[in-house]
């Protein structure tokens, strides 16, 4: 627990060429305000500036609104001179630039809010983490996120030009995206290629590109639903034909980096020593995922910490004696759809009917016959998930199913 006492508080509105600070004391009395420029060389004006009011008793507390952002730099800088640094969740900044009767906006407000927030919510605030392997990972992350994005929309853009041409591609293509179908799309992308073209002749030519997974009769399929759907040849077809060509190579140049994005993930994950991919259902990509948003699980001291800032802990909405417990709709999202997308997966059912964890499908089903919604149901597992997750990254230990007769009540 720290002594509000003891500290200065210094609150940064962060940006990409230019930070501002403001220097606020105990009872919220502004000291002083500086604006540097974002370089490690003028990050010493800030520290001389705060030194000025600042006693040999007290100490310095610096709280950071976009830490792994445009404040990276900063935070890293200030945490290897063995300063405090607080990470402010922009929720509670905006909170209290909201609180006052006139709104205001401008960087030196903004960051009085943010030094606010730290002198009253001190001992509730994160430490901004600066650790390079967690942020490098968070890059990997981001980096094969915005890759998936461009890669499902180039996937919609090329079936709306394969659609037109093959109403009925999907008789014998189900992924648009798959190595056989872009071979097929880049060669025929419009069924006039395909004219004077045997079954034979497309066998030969699809059977080793899809590895022996295609067959002769997959052919016939192919052509029967070209002459099925008749003549769907327009004008500028050839203009055409090459924006569907076009978009086949964009497609197959991101899922190839996709696909480099995914190998450094896996060379770099064994670096953090984490056994939550001994969870089953649990691939690299989720734990990925986990590990970059999380960051280091020393910074969280129980696993309710992690729950709430993961947003998946209970929110008591109640006034005069009457109320309940509600899902909460803050907290980190990007960590609180992963959670949940794992507890769906903990669920599932195998094609034979066999759940993937026989002890979270009994937690569901006995959650389900309380009267439980489903949503409600995926919370609580959620939930259960957060303490494992917390034991497993903070002990170092495997996962081990546990026995559905010895499972959470």
């Amino acid at each position: 627990m720290y002594d509000k006492t003891k500290y200065i508080y210094v609150g940064l509105d962060l940006h990409k060429e230019q930070h501002t600070a403001v220097i606020m004391d105990c009872f919220n009395e502004k000291l002083g305000e500086i604006t540097f420029e974002n370089k490690p060389s003028e990050f010493t004006k800030l520290i001389t500036k705060c030194k000025k009011h600042c006693t040999d008793s007290k100490g310095i507390v610096f709280a950071l609104e976009n830490s792994y952002g445009y404040g990276r730099g900063l935070a890293a800088w200030l945490i290897e001179r063995d300063y405090i640094v607080k990470d402010v969740n922009p929720a509670l900044s905006y909170a209290y630039r909201k609180s006052v009767p006139q709104y205001k906006k401008n960087d030196s407000y903004d960051a009085q809010c943010v030094a606010r927030v730290a002198i009253n919510e001190l001992n509730k605030l994160p430490d901004a983490m600066s650790e390079d392997m967690y942020w490098t990972l968070s890059q990997l992350v981001n980096r094969r996120a915005n890759l998936k994005t461009h890669h499902i929309r180039l996937k919609n853009q090329l079936h709306e030009q394969v659609c037109v041409a093959y109403p009925s591609y999907k008789q014998f293509f189900q992924d648009i995206g798959r190595p056989t179908a872009l071979y097929f799309w880049e060669h025929y992308p419009s069924p006039r290629l395909l004219r004077g073209k045997t079954v034979e002749e497309l066998a030969e030519e699809l059977i080793p590109v899809s590895h022996n997974q295609f067959s002769t009769r997959k052919c016939q399929i192919i052509l029967d639903a070209v002459k099925a759907d008749g003549d769907t040849t327009r004008d500028y077809q050839p203009e055409r034909d090459e924006i569907t060509r076009g978009l086949v190579k964009d497609v197959r140049h991101y899922v190839e980096q996709l696909e480099a994005v995914d190998k450094s993930i896996a060379d770099f994950l064994p670096r953090f020593e984490c056994p939550l991919n001994t969870i089953p259902g649990v691939s690299d990509t989720t734990v990925a995922k986990l590990l970059s948003e999380i960051g280091d699980i020393r910074r969280f001291p129980n696993a309710d910490k992690v729950a709430n800032f993961a947003g998946i802990a209970p929110v008591n909405f109640s006034s005069a004696g009457k109320g309940d417990d509600k899902h909460s709709k803050q907290g980190n999202r990007r960590l609180q759809g992963t959670i949940y997308f794992l507890a769906i997966q903990m669920i599932q059912l195998s094609s034979k009917g066999l759940p993937r964890n026989p002890a979270f499908y009994a937690y569901y089903q006995r959650q389900l016959a309380r009267g439980k919604t489903k949503p409600q149901a995926l919370i609580l597992i959620s939930r259960r998930l957060i303490s494992i997750i917390y034991g497993m990254l903070k002990n170092k230990t495997e996962y081990v199913m546990p026995k559905v007769q010895d499972n959470l009540c």
